[in-house]
């Protein structure tokens, strides 16, 4: 079937000398992973590598057979073309460490437009915004709303926040966070991506990080933490 949307890249995997493996997340039908021959190749095609660094944004004409096998792209081009992600360093490091964690994260093969409108949105505020601190942060606990697991918050004047049942409690059991860390992880839900962004010290930043790397563990079967997680906590140390 000959499908037009707009995709998210994932990742890309080099395939022997010239071809590259790509997962998409599609706003037609979620994820999908297509095979790009010659993608290295110095022949002129419309099938540039650079369209395929991480969380590009691209619209793409596809045949989709949904046999459980690579698609095939028919035509690409650029949906967004980004102004400064690709060429600042903290801006790229946080785009690479968030697009292994939606690699990691997103395992479904169907549709969430709602969940693709976000990032959409989330991405296109970074890249025309330079105050974006806890932009990694805040995105990561928002996505655990279209992945099924967000905090139940309606009971969040308790003072310790349970990780494994996702709601907050007036014991600190095992699975708890300590009464710190739950003040602030209620200050992290409480924000926006144009909120205040010198409202957490660095070292609270990194600890924010894990309790969120931890809590995508406990929720997500098979979660692996990124390989990029120290190059990102050195770009806030």
């Amino acid at each position: 079937m000959l499908v037009k949307t707009k995709a998210i890249v994932i990742s890309s995997l080099k395939y022997q000398e010239k071809s590259l493996i790509v997962k998409c997340f599609t706003q037609s039908d979620g994820l999908k992973s297509y095979f790009v021959q010659s993608a290295f190749s110095n022949k002129k095609n419309n099938q540039k590598i650079a369209y395929f660094q991480p969380l590009t944004i691209l619209e793409i004409e596809a045949n989709h057979k949904n046999k459980g096998t690579l698609e095939h792209f028919k035509e690409i081009k650029l949906a967004s073309a980004y102004q400064t992600i690709n060429v600042d360093i903290v801006k790229s490091t946080i785009v690479i460490f968030l697009s292994e964690m939606l690699h990691h994260s997103i395992q479904e093969e169907e549709k969430n437009e709602d969940l693709f409108t976000f990032l959409e949105t989330a991405l296109l505020w970074l890249d025309t915004h330079e105050e974006n601190a806890n932009f990694h942060l805040i995105l990561l606990l928002e996505i655990t709303k279209f992945l099924g697991f967000y905090p139940d918050n309606s009971e969040n004047d308790l003072q310790f926040f349970e990780m494994t049942e996702g709601v907050f409690s007036a014991f600190q059991g095992v699975s708890c966070l300590s009464e710190h860390e739950t003040f602030l992880f209620k200050k992290l839900m409480n924000l926006k991506f144009d909120s205040d962004q010198k409202i957490f010290a660095g070292i609270e930043r990194q600890m924010l990080l894990k309790i969120l790397l931890d809590y995508y563990s406990i929720h997500l079967d098979g979660f692996k933490k990124p390989k990029s997680l120290d190059v990102l906590k050195e770009v806030f140390a």
